[in-house]
């Protein structure tokens, strides 16, 4: 196994939260956007569509840079049966916060390690994230904020949309789009360890 030093790691994502959740568990990394369009297949339930994703992208980005090890990553919100990702406009965010307004959603996020173009290990994790019932005008004034949407199911816990949630069962890394001590100890099997 090659020494930690002589590894190195490439983040497939240039979503803000995973860098920072990488970033203060002391993994040194660089960023490479993975490109891969984000399309459920008809059907498709949500785990196995988050654990295509990171797949896809930790081999997408893997193919092109061969020696690293490839962290990718997807996060989907589940509630009521229905898949929500990124919110297309504001009257998407409307919808989906409205639907997640009072309920228990799932959100799965689904990690993949890639070298030389080939998976390494991949897993999917979930949690159960509790809203509070949200008025109207709570929502609207969200949206103003615009932070829902660059977030799957339209809000970020670890922003306004935090004061949303009245119960968490399980990681918040997790919700917020990475599952840190997995990543970390997956990342460890194959020889990196912490700055």
């Amino acid at each position: 196994m090659l020494e930690a030093s002589s590894i190195k790691v490439i983040l497939a994502s240039t979503s803000p939260r995973r860098r920072q959740l990488l970033r203060a568990a002391g993994i040194s990394f660089e960023v490479v956007e993975s490109l891969v369009p984000e399309r459920p297949e008809p059907g498709e339930p949500a785990r196995d569509y988050a654990l295509r994703m990171a797949r896809e992208k930790a081999g997408a980005v893997s193919s092109r840079f061969p020696e690293a090890i490839v962290i990718g990553a997807d996060t989907v919100v589940l509630c009521e049966s229905q898949i929500l990702e990124k919110p297309a406009d504001p009257d998407d965010a409307r919808r989906m916060l409205g639907m997640l307004s009072g309920r228990v959603h799932t959100v799965v996020t689904a990690f993949a390690l890639a070298r030389c173009g080939r998976i390494l290990e991949s897993s999917p994790v979930e949690s159960q994230v509790t809203f509070r019932k949200l008025a109207e005008a709570e929502i609207d004034d969200y949206i103003a904020t615009e932070e829902p949407f660059d977030k799957a199911g339209a809000y970020g816990i670890q922003g306004v949309g935090g004061g949303f949630i009245s119960h968490v069962e399980g990681s918040r890394d997790n919700v917020m789009g990475l599952p840190t001590q997995p990543v970390v100890a997956a990342l460890a099997r194959w020889g990196v360890k912490r700055a």
